[in-house]
């Protein structure tokens, strides 16, 4: 019996010692490694220095689930958003300025401060208000954007337009691009914007192309090297935008905007598959898009060996290529000679704000009717891609971005009756219209 008692105890002890150390060793592991941990999660504090890169509601903090990999609020709240998005239509192109620049984020304002450009005719141009705007209540735009004079580094702007371009259904993004350490008259370098902006638009399931601007020495050698610095660069992005052409490769799609500033035969140097020093059958192989503006352009841009054309200004009947009465017969020009049809549609023009003297290109929105004109004379030429100028060129009161009344001692122009969203509203019932007829094309 006394060693009955004995064992006993020595069990009891054993027991209360497998208990304190099971104790023990629960205590110190981490919500992570413990079994035991909640499976709605556990609340960290918002991460402070990003806060700008993604809008969140009432700033909530994020949540991880402890069952599985770590998923953020933010995650939650992206998906979320997606899932009321259209699906994004690759075939819809917008042109995409990353120029503009706001005291916070560059220093000063940029491109919100352009100057008034002078009529090429001194006794014109007396007739006319000179200097430079004053942003942010005086910008260099007939419209004021809803987001204010912003900076097109501003991680929480990319974010917003990112979700507008979906709103819209738009695919793919043309970046108006100069190479590093270029800029145009008005605004500084932009290319190291670049990585930011792919990594948002891949986050949106957005593509991004290049519209390689009219840079001082363009040429077929610069040219070249730009697009070989872009695919290096940029290639290997999942945002960077490819397209499958008729012979099975997939390539980048260039735009080349004022391509007719270099002749034909430097064109050909680069483009032609004859030429030694062609960029054709090279890793740097792509597909090239030429501005059709003068009807002679059309043979020209055959010489050259672009692969397409674009039209691009969104002014009916400014130019041969952007009146819209020509398309059908520039289709049929593309057709007989295999290039890509681009027309470039716009919700309407307006400059005067930079040229005030410009009044007759001006063209009026008429609450959204001129841009649905404009859709639907697209679609009825059965074109490869609609491109649309622009998303947000301010200056020239092409935006389809949201605008917002705005009362200050500068007039401003607005989308009233319409809400600030309308532009993007007419894109998205287009593009379903778009891909519809695409599909029956295909048949």
């Amino acid at each position: 019996m006394a060693r009955f008692r004995r064992k006993s105890c020595i069990t009891l002890i054993a027991l209360v010692l497998l208990v304190l150390i099971v104790t023990v060793v629960l205590k110190v592991l981490t919500p992570e490694d413990s079994p035991f941990s909640s499976p709605v999660g556990i609340e960290l504090f918002p991460d402070r220095e990003n806060d700008n890169k993604m809008p969140r509601e009432n700033n909530k903090p994020d949540h991880i689930k402890m069952n599985g990999p770590p998923k953020s609020e933010r995650d939650e709240e992206l998906e979320a958003t997606l899932r009321k998005f259209p699906p994004p239509n690759y075939y819809l192109h917008a042109f995409y300025y990353t120029w503009y620049g706001s005291p916070k984020f560059d220093g000063r304002y940029v491109h919100w401060d352009h100057v008034q450009l002078p009529h090429w005719d001194f006794k014109v141009a007396q007739q006319y208000p000179q200097g430079r705007h004053s942003p942010p209540d005086d910008i260099g735009s007939n419209f004021y954007p809803s987001l204010g004079a912003y900076s097109s580094r501003d991680p929480s702007v990319i974010e917003a337009h990112m979700q507008q371009l979906r709103t819209a259904a738009i695919g793919v993004i043309a970046v108006s691009w100069y190479p590093p350490k270029t800029k145009d008259d008005n605004g500084e370098p932009t290319d190291d914007i670049v990585p930011l902006l792919l990594e948002v638009a891949q986050k949106y399931h957005i593509k991004v192309a290049f519209h390689i601007e009219p840079y001082k020495g363009r040429d077929a050698v610069s040219m070249f090297s730009n697009v070989k610095y872009i695919i290096e660069k940029y290639g290997e992005h999942p945002a960077f935008f490819r397209y499958r052409t008729n012979t099975g490769k997939l390539l980048p799609l260039f735009y080349v905007y004022d391509s007719y500033l270099m002749n034909s035969e430097q064109w050909a140097k680069l483009l032609k598959h004859t030429e030694s020093n062609s960029i054709r059958d090279t890793p740097y192989d792509a597909i090239f898009i030429a501005l059709l503006v003068e009807e002679k352009h059309k043979r020209d841009i055959l010489t050259a060996g672009f692969d397409g054309v674009y039209t691009y200004f969104a002014t009916n009947g400014f130019s041969y290529g952007s009146t819209q009465r020509n398309w059908d017969s520039i289709k049929a020009f593309c057709e007989d000679n295999n290039l890509i049809f681009i027309p470039s549609v716009g919700p309407g023009y307006i400059d005067t704000s930079v040229r005030p003297w410009n009044f007759q290109n001006t063209r009026n929105r008429v609450n959204g009717k001129y841009y649905e004109t404009s859709l639907s004379a697209a679609l009825e030429a059965r074109p490869d891609f609609i491109s649309i100028t622009s998303f947000n060129e301010w200056h020239e009161g092409t935006q389809i971005e949201m605008a917002i009344p705005k009362t200050s001692q500068t007039v401003y122009l607005d989308y009233l009756p319409n809400k600030p969203a309308i532009y993007l509203e007419i894109t998205r019932k287009w593009a379903a219209i778009f891909g519809g007829e695409r599909r029956k094309w295909q048949e």
